[in-house]
């Protein structure tokens, strides 16, 4: 049984709440990601913000990255996943949330991120295409 671990990229870079959106642009540009996770001065995951949060949510409406943090841009609890979790529930909690990214959590703790590029690399075909359908097609 595959779990999310094994599925995962080790090492989320988180972004602190407190930081400006400029600022996580610029490091999604260094780790050339599309999303960051966002974490509080507890290191704890409290959002994630991706590269299209910063362009409709700050940059489309007129607001200033330079100024706006990425703790505006949080929006409720964030769906996470265990580390220990196998593969249906991790297909399944991205479906049922229609997400492209997963935090994996350990302990309390942001231990990795799932992506659409690690599922594609790391599952069959099949799962993939199904994924696919459902979260990117929209079915």
């Amino acid at each position: 049984m595959t779990t999310a671990r094994e599925i995962m990229h080790l090492g989320a870079t988180c972004i602190q709440e407190s930081e400006t959106l400029a600022d996580a642009a610029r490091r999604m540009s260094e780790l050339d990601v599309g999303a960051l996770p966002i974490c509080g001065p507890d290191d704890r995951l409290h959002g994630i913000i991706t590269d299209r949060d910063i362009v409709v949510k700050c940059l489309a409406k007129g607001k200033d990255p330079k100024t706006m943090t990425a703790g505006m841009l949080e929006q409720g609890k964030p769906v996470t996943i265990d580390a220990e979790a196998d593969t249906d529930q991790v297909l399944r909690a991205m479906e049922e949330h229609r997400i492209r990214r997963l935090p994996v959590i350990e302990n309390h703790r942001l231990v990795g991120m799932i992506s659409e590029a690690d599922l594609a690399r790391r599952l069959p075909e099949k799962q993939v295409g199904h994924f696919i359908e459902v979260v990117c097609a929209g079915k």
